[in-house]
């Protein structure tokens, strides 16, 4: 079988034995439930509830605040508590609409489409739209809007990124082991709004039985080609990703439907075939909870809105003190101060681990060997970059394509001299992407 692939990246040890072979567990949603209102790329979306509100599970709280933004819903019903700024995972303080669950799960009556093989584009779109879905890979942009290209017919390829190429995780592996089918109906939805697209799946060679499983399940539909791709990090990069499986190349002025591609992740696509199938909005996703210092490393199907407590708790706490502690991957999550913090739309993982291993690490001086240049997907060169951010000198951080880099860790994860390339640049790309904005 063909292993496709990209240039650069690096093999970090994948930890996945910990949770993947452990069925997804329901966690019941506990007595209150925060929902900030910025779950998504795009302007926060707006409280349309108000203190004593009854609400019930799947009833929209918040609405779009623009055509880049996505609706909000209750995952449990009972009556809002608060509407007020409360911490996110990443520490600032978010607008945030508070629920106390009343435990009666009472649920308001969907209205999927009747029959989507016979439903217009806009009619999809319009599903899709208002049940609130954003990308779930983490990254949170609202799914309509990627949907909606200038031109439909230059999209050639649906590419379902089923790669997930962080290591630990293992929530997309499950999905697709134990709910195949609404994958693939979620490629075939997509390709419904695509008349000359042909649908990939990619999943890197180390899932062989997921590869096995999806090949067996589409053998039938011409459209539609499962692809195993190399593993290696970070495979399930957007760029990256593309390149493997098609060969078209894209940087970071450009988005994938410039050169005829569309590419959202597995429980993306299983949210479509909800929304559009059952009409049931996204209100809860699955997270996974691993590490070394975990008691009972799982995934767990968590109701949008609970906090990270609560998902530790119901996994019987940490089977020692950790060092560290994770939101996301390893390679780019962000490490938590605490975890009294609502989940969201886009909350995928919860590490913990028994030592911190880049706390530990001694920084030094650049011994000029060039393995971040090997290394990295982006094809630049983070030493110099980091080099230039560490001067503050944007100009040179500009011309030596610091815009380019794709924040994957590769040259940080590679370094000897432990160098903090990866935030120093990253650090440097958020004061020039304001700037930007700024002159807009």
């Amino acid at each position: 079988m063909p292993r496709f692939t990209f240039s650069g990246g690096v093999h970090p040890f994948e930890g996945k034995d910990l949770s993947k072979d452990k069925p997804i567990t329901r966690l019941e949603a506990g007595s209150v439930l925060v929902y900030p209102v910025s779950q998504h790329i795009g302007a926060p979306a707006n409280p349309i509830v108000k203190v004593g509100d009854r609400v019930l599970r799947g009833q929209m709280i918040a609405e779009a605040g623009g055509f880049v933004s996505a609706p909000i819903f209750s995952s449990v019903s009972g009556t809002v508590k608060a509407i007020e700024p409360r911490r996110v995972v990443t520490g600032d303080m978010v607008n945030s609409i508070i629920i106390e669950n009343d435990f009666l799960d009472e649920e308001v009556t969907y209205n999927p489409l009747m029959d989507w093989n016979l439903a217009s584009r806009e009619e999809i779109l319009e599903a899709v739209k208002n049940a609130g879905i954003v990308g779930m890979g983490g990254a949170g942009f609202p799914t309509h809007v990627k949907l909606s290209p200038k031109d439909p017919e230059a999209i050639t390829y649906v590419i379902a990124n089923c790669a997930e190429c962080e290591p630990y995780l293992t929530s997309d592996y499950r999905r697709m082991m134990e709910e195949p089918e609404k994958l693939i109906g979620g490629m075939k939805i997509l390709l419904r709004l695509f008349d000359n697209a042909h649908g990939i799946i990619a999943i890197e060679d180390n899932k062989p039985d997921c590869i096995a499983l999806l090949k067996k399940l589409t053998h039938e539909d011409k459209r539609i080609t499962v692809k195993g791709v190399y593993t290696k990090y970070p495979q399930g990069a957007e760029r990256m990703l593309i390149h493997a499986t098609t060969g078209r190349k894209i940087n970071s002025n450009m988005l994938p439907a410039d050169v005829g591609c569309i590419v959202d992740n597995v429980d993306t696509l299983v949210a479509v075939y909800n929304a559009v199938v059952t009409g049931a909005p996204l209100m809860e996703r699955i997270v996974t909870v691993t590490g070394d210092a975990v008691n009972d490393p799982k995934n767990f199907k968590i109701p949008i809105g609970v906090s990270y407590q609560e998902i530790l708790d119901a996994d019987g706490g940490f089977r020692v003190q950790p060092e560290k502690i994770i939101c996301g991957g390893p390679m780019m999550g962000f490490a938590m101060y605490g975890l009294d913090v609502p989940t969201t739309k886009t909350s995928t993982a919860l590490l913990a681990f028994e030592h911190d291993e880049v706390a530990a690490s001694e920084t030094t001086a650049c011994i000029k060997c060039g393995r971040c240049l090997q290394v990295c997907p982006g094809r630049v060169m983070p030493n110099a970059l980091c080099d230039a951010a560490e001067h503050g000198d944007m100009e040179k951080f500009v011309a030596l394509g610091g815009m380019e880099c794709c924040e994957c860790g590769c040259c940080s994860f590679i370094c000897p001299a432990k160098r903090q390339l990866t935030q120093n640049i990253k650090s440097m790309r958020k004061i020039e992407l304001a700037n930007r904005r700024n002159k807009k």
